[in-house]
Parts: structure tokens; C-alpha cells; sequence
């Protein structure tokens, strides 16, 4: 095995994330590998929402017969979207030894971490996962915009009052709006040369308009963050537990921060995996130096957050399940060897057929 294991260390890599291991004189004709277990990566996307007063905000229903504007700061999370995506991983309790003919030369590719890909092929399956969400910055606020600026008026910048700054504002902004009916209606003194400069000045019109009424309504902007947290339960599954918290203040924090409401998950084992029977119904037995692979079980994996199920999904277990063997005589026929490909997520036996 420790001729075998150094052989696969200097053995080239057929590509980024696997390796090509062939059975020889060297290695002894045994090819050494790990079976996985089965981690859940969980990806928590959180949507943190701000709102901010604007200056004139006492203003708004007078000026503008705003009722509804931002009064004073808050801030709030929730959890907007959870994604299972169920990932293999080395399990150093579950490490095999394939023993092949003597001058047969079979192959193997695997993970980077000596996961099972396939058997004399350079196929492998094609795991589709579902996507992930990406964090989100929030966009710039109507106040965080270049016309901004563009929008205060000197007369505004100069007065020291606030109701006689707010009143200014006001007069802006309908003077703002009676310049865009006039050059929507071509009655304008000095129209756009053409299309495009029109729609340039009506939005940099509008673009001072927001500003302006962001400085009465106040503002609101929304981001999101997306955090992964790996869990790898064992074969009896997963008892509820908190998974990480959702606050108002950090967004996502550890399962330890109190300040946060928590988000829990549950993994419940549905069906464990069981060996192979023969026609008469015994107990196939494991092959004299077989190829190990899993025969995974099934789980449901529930999270949930505020008292609400938010995610359930099923996934195949490695560690629910049990270990088989193929007889190693199917990959050393000369006449007809044979080929396989594995899952690296749970180990299973996902086909095989003849090499050619």
C-alpha cells in the first residue's frame, strides 16, 4: 500500500482536479484510494435592508404631500435563500486497496483527494449542481449619485434654515419637472440636438429630482450577503441544530452570537443504503481484493428560520450506507475488460460497461 500511495504521488495529474493511478510492477498491480463520506455545504443568502432619513423629512407632507417618509434609521436581515449542494470528502477511516492480476495494467482516476472517478476511462460523471447565490452590493442611494450635487441650488446651499432650505428644495423640484414636461412637449427654449442627447438630459433631470425627493422621503437600500456553512453528518443523521443567526446589525453570524435570530438544520436518515442479495436472497460477499465503492443511503435535510421551513431537500449519504466490492478480474479481461465510473459525492457505482 505505501509503495502504491507513492507511486499516485508521482503520477502526473490528467487534469486540475483528478489524477491518473495505473496498476504495475512498481505498485504491485494494487491501486490505493479513499472512499468519501458525504459533507452538505449550505449557502445562507441574507438581505440586509437600511433606511435613512432625509434632512428635510418633516417637510415631506407639506411640500410634497409625502405621508409615508423614513423617520429615523433601521436596519433589518432576513434570510432570503438557502442552497444544499451535497460535496465529497475523504474518509480516512474508509481507505482500499484494488489487487489486480499480475501484468494487467488498469487504471484509475481520482479526486485530488484520492476520491474514485473511474476505472479504465477517462470519463467521468457529470455532477450538476445547483447555483449558488453571489453577494450583492446595494446600489448607490438617489443622495449617493453625481446629481446629487448638481441638484442643490446655491440659494439652498447658502440659507441657514432648514424650512426655508426645504421650501427651496420643493420649488426645485417642480421646476425640474415643468422643465422635463417642456422638452417632452418641444416647447422648450433651447431643445437636445437629437435623440440621445434628449435622453441624456432627462435623466440627469430626473436623476436631481430623485435626489431632491430622497431629501423629504428618505432613502432605502437593500444588499445581500452569502455565507457557506459545511455540516458532515454521521450515519444516524443530524438532530436540529443551529446552523448560524441572521441579525440585524452583522447580517450573517456564528451559531454562538446570541444577538441573532437563529437558523437551524436537520438531517433525518430516510433509508440506509444495504448490501447486494443473491438470487436466493443471501448476502452477496465482498470480491478477494475487490474495488471498493458505497451503496449510499438517502436523507431529508431540513433548514429552517423563524419558525418557518425554509429549505428541505434529499440527498444520497455516503456515511448511511455500506460498502461493496466488484470482482477486479472484470478490469484485467483481455479479451473484454470492463470500465466504471463513481460518484465522488457519495462513492455509489454510477455505471459499468465494457472499456471499449
Amino acid at each position: 500500500m505505501l509503495i502504491a500511495a507513492a507511486a499516485l504521488l508521482a503520477l502526473p495529474c490528467s487534469a486540475q482536479t483528478s489524477q491518473k493511478l495505473t496498476a504495475g510492477k512498481a505498485n504491485e498491480y494494487g491501486l490505493v484510494y479513499t472512499l468519501p463520506a458525504t459533507a452538505l455545504d449550505i449557502y445562507l443568502e441574507a438581505e440586509i435592508s437600511e433606511e435613512h432619513p432625509g434632512e428635510f423629512h418633516n417637510y415631506a407632507r407639506r411640500h410634497l404631500g409625502i405621508g409615508d417618509a423614513v423617520t429615523a434609521d433601521s436596519r433589518k436581515a432576513e434570510l432570503k435563500s438557502v442552497t444544499i449542494i451535497p460535496r465529497g470528502v475523504s474518509n480516512p477511516d474508509s481507505r482500499w486497496l484494488a489487487q489486480f492480476k499480475a501484468g494487467s495494467t488498469p487504471y484509475m482516476l481520482l479526486t485530488a483527494d484520492n476520491l474514485p472517478l473511474s476505472v479504465n476511462t477517462e470519463d467521468v460523471i457529470d455532477v450538476q449542481a445547483p447555483a449558488i447565490p453571489a453577494p450583492k452590493d446595494a446600489a448607490p442611494t438617489p443622495l449617493e449619485t453625481p446629481a446629487a450635487a448638481q441638484a442643490v441650488t446655491a440659494e439652498m446651499a447658502r440659507s441657514s434654515s432648514t424650512s426655508k432650505r426645504a421650501e427651496l428644495a420643493a420649488q426645485r423640484i417642480f421646476e425640474l419637472r415643468e422643465t422635463r414636461s417642456d422638452i417632452l412637449s418641444g416647447q422648450a427654449d433651447n431643445p437636445p440636438a437629437d435623440g440621445q442627447a434628449m435622453q441624456l438630459v432627462l435623466d440627469n433631470l430626473s436623476a436631481q429630482e430623485a435626489a431632491l425627493t430622497a431629501m423629504f422621503a428618505g432613502t432605502r437600500s437593500t444588499r445581500t450577503e452569502v455565507e457557506r456553512i459545511s455540516i458532515r453528518p454521521d450515519s444516524t443523521g443530524l438532530a436540529e441544530t443551529v446552523l448560524a443567526r441572521i441579525s440585524a446589525v452583522d447580517g450573517i453570524v456564528d451559531s454562538e452570537n446570541l444577538a441573532g435570530a437563529p437558523v437551524t438544520v436537520a438531517v433525518k436518515i430516510i433509508e440506509q443504503g444495504v448490501l447486494p442479495v443473491t438470487e436466493t436472497g443471501a448476502t452477496k460477499t465482498f470480491p478477494k481484493g475487490g474495488l471498493a465503492y458505497n451503496i449510499p443511503g438517502r436523507a431529508l435535510v431540513t433548514v429552517s428560520y423563524g419558525g418557518n421551513k425554509i429549505a428541505e431537500e434529499e440527498v444520497a449519504l455516503a456515511q448511511a450506507g455500506v460498502v461493496f466490492g466488484l470482482d477486479p478480474k472484470l478490469f484485467t479481461d483481455k479479451k473484454a475488460p470492463s470500465k466504471a465510473l463513481f460518484d465522488p459525492t457519495t462513492g455509489a457505482l454510477v455505471e459499468i460497461g465494457p472499456a471499449n
